[in-house]
C-alpha cells in the first residue's frame, strides 16, 4: 500500500473519504473538515442514524456529487478530551479500513485532524489491520480488493517505516494462521522462514533426524504421529555492535488433533491456528529484517503436527528433553509445552539477555482472560513492565498473571521428574511453570495468546480468523526495549 501525506482534503481524487469526528461533536467535526454547507447533509444523516462518534463506530454514505469522492465514511475518534488517545485513532482507522475493504476502495483519503508521528503510525497500523481480509479461497465475485493508496491529511510520516513494518508483520502472521493445515505444515512453515533470509537475517532448519539426534525429545515425540515430520527453525539477526540480545520462541503446532487424547470434531475445527505463536515470531522477524535495529534477535520455532497414528506418542511415555530432564505424559493434547520446552533450552544456550515465548498454550487462559487479553507470566518485574508498556502503546491487551513456585508440586510425576499437565486447577499457571523448568540463564516471559490469536467472528476492527496477536507489541519490545 502506497502511503502519502496530503496538505489538504481531496487534493487528489479518491474512491473513499474517511473523516474522523470526536464523540458528541459530530456536527462540529464535519463542519471543521468540510465547511458548513458541504457538511450539512452528512450531519443530518448522522443524526438520523443516531451516530454519536463513539470510538471505532462508523457510518458510510454516498456523497451524490456533493464531494469529489463518491463515498464518505465518518468514523468516531472517541472522547474529545483525548481519553481514548492513540488507541482511539488506531481503532477509528481500523473502522475506516474495514469500510474501504467492504466497497473495494483502491484509493482512500483519511482526515482525522493533525496527526503527529505517533498518531500517524497508529492510524497506518489500524487502517492496515482493518483493511485486511483472508479471502483467497472465495469466489472472485465475492472478493474485494485491498486499498492501494492511502492519503493522510496533515500527518507527520516520520514514523512511517516502523508503521509499515508493524502492519506488514502482522498481516504476514495473519496469513500464516489463516492458511489451512494442508498448506502450512512443518516443512512449508520452514520454507516461509527460509524466505526471510537476507539483509543480515540467516535461517537454519533441522529435519526430523537432526532434531532426534540433537536430543529434542519433546519435538520428536509430538511430531512422530504425523506423516509430515517436524522441523526446528532458528532465525538469527546479529548486527555488529548490538546493544541487547533477545530471543523469541514460538509454538508451531501446525495442526493439533490432540494426539491419542483426541479432541472432539468441534475442538479441531480451528486448530490450524495452533501455530499462531510461530506466526508471531515470523512476523516480528520480518519486521526486524526490514527495520535493522541495533539488537541481536533470535527467532526459535518448533514446528510439528500433533496427530494420531501407529507411531504417535502415548500416555505414560517418558520423554527425555533437550536439557536432559524427563517428562511423563499424562495428556497428549498438552503438546505445545513439550515443543516449547526444547526450544527454550536451545534459546537459553544462545547467550541472550531475555527470552519471550509466545503460544496458544491453554484453554485455561481463554477462560480466565477471554479473547482480548494475552496472559503474561514472568518472574521478572522489569521484563513485565517493558512488555506491558509496549502492549499499551500497541493497543493490545496484556495481563500479568501469578507464577507461584508452590504450584510446581502439581507437576510432580510418579515415574519421571515432571509430568506434562498439572490438572484442571490453575491450568495456565502450571503450564507456564512447566516451561520455566527449561529456561536456564536469561530473563524469561511466557505469553499465552490462546484467547486473542484467533477470533471466530469480527472483533473490533479485526475480521474473523487470525489476528497477528502480539506482533505489534513484540516489535516494539525488540526495537525499544
Amino acid at each position: 500500500m502506497d502511503i502519502r501525506s496530503l496538505k489538504s482534503l481531496e487534493s487528489e481524487p479518491c474512491d473513499l473519504l474517511a473523516l474522523g469526528v470526536a464523540d458528541g461533536a459530530v456536527e462540529a467535526g464535519l463542519t471543521a473538515l468540510l465547511g458548513a454547507a458541504a457538511a450539512a447533509p452528512f450531519v443530518a444523516a448522522a443524526a438520523a442514524a443516531d451516530f454519536k462518534g463513539a470510538v471505532g463506530s462508523a457510518q458510510t454514505w454516498p456523497t451524490l456529487g456533493r464531494l469529489a469522492s463518491p463515498w464518505v465514511t465518518v468514523v468516531g475518534l472517541g472522547k474529545a478530551t483525548g481519553d481514548d488517545g492513540v488507541d482511539g485513532l488506531r481503532r477509528a482507522a481500523g473502522a475506516a479500513g474495514q469500510a474501504a475493504r467492504r466497497m473495494g476502495a483502491a484509493t482512500v483519503q483519511l482526515a482525522f485532524g493533525p496527526l503527529d508521528a505517533t498518531g500517524a503510525a497508529a492510524v497506518v497500523e489500524g487502517f492496515s489491520a482493518g483493511n485486511y481480509r483472508f479471502d483467497q479461497y472465495k469466489a472472485e465475485s465475492d472478493r474485494k480488493a485491498p486499498c492501494a493508496t492511502l492519503g493522510l491529511v496533515s500527518a507527520d510520516l516520520d514514523a512511517l517505516p516502523r508503521a509499515r513494518a508493524v502492519a506488514a508483520g502482522q498481516s504476514f502472521a495473519r496469513d500464516l494462521v489463516n492458511e489451512p493445515a494442508a498448506v502450512i505444515y512443518p516443512e512449508s512453515l520452514a520454507a516461509r522462514a527460509l524466505a526471510l533470509q537476507g539483509q543480515g537475517v540467516t535461517v537454519t532448519v533441522w529435519d526430523e533426524v537432526q532434531i532426534r539426534d540433537a536430543g529434542m525429545g519433546g519435538i520428536t515425540a509430538v511430531g512422530q504421529g504425523s506423516s509430515r515430520p517436524p522441523r526446528f527453525i532458528h532465525i538469527a539477526y546479529k548486527p555488529a555492535g548490538a546493544t541487547r540480545k533477545v530471543a523469541l520462541v514460538g509454538k508451531g503446532v501446525t495442526f493439533d488433533a490432540g494426539g491419542l487424547s483426541i479432541k472432539p470434531s468441534s475442538g479441531m475445527q480451528t486448530m490450524r491456528c495452533d501455530m499462531a505463536g510461530s506466526a508471531c515470531v515470523l512476523g516480528v522477524m520480518q519486521a526486524v529484517r526490514d527495520l535493522q535495529p541495533d539488537v541481536e534477535v533470535h527467532g526459535i520455532i518448533g514446528a510439528a503436527e500433533n496427530m494420531l497414528g501407529g507411531n504417535a506418542y502415548k500416555l505414560g511415555d517418558i520423554l527425555r528433553m533437550y536439557n536432559g530432564k524427563t517428562v511423563e505424559i499424562h495428556n497428549t493434547d498438552a503438546e505445545g509445552r513439550l515443543v516449547l520446552a526444547d526450544c527454550l533450552t536451545y534459546a537459553s544456550k544462545l547467550g541472550v539477555d531475555e527470552v519471550v515465548d509466545i503460544a496458544t498454550l491453554t484453554g485455561a487462559a481463554v477462560i480466565a482472560l477471554g479473547e482480548h487479553y494475552t496472559g503474561l507470566f514472568t518472574g521478572s518485574d522489569a521484563l513485565s513492565a517493558a512488555l506491558l508498556a509496549r502492549a499499551s502503546e500497541a493497543g493490545e491487551g496484556l495481563w500479568r498473571m501469578p507464577l507461584p513456585d508452590f504450584y510446581k508440586d502439581m507437576l510432580k510425576a510418579d515415574w519421571a521428574q515432571l509430568k506434562n499437565v498439572g490438572g484442571r486447577s490453575a491450568g495456565a499457571i502450571t503450564a507456564a511453570l512447566f516451561l520455566s523448568e527449561f529456561v536456564d540463564g536469561p530473563k524469561w516471559a511466557h505469553l499465552d495468546i490462546a484467547g486473542p490469536a484467533f477470533v471466530e467472528k469480527q472483533q473490533r476492527h479485526f475480521s474473523a480468523g487470525g489476528t497477528g496477536a502480539m506482533v505489534p507489541t513484540l516489535i516494539g519490545w525488540v526495537t525499544q526495549g
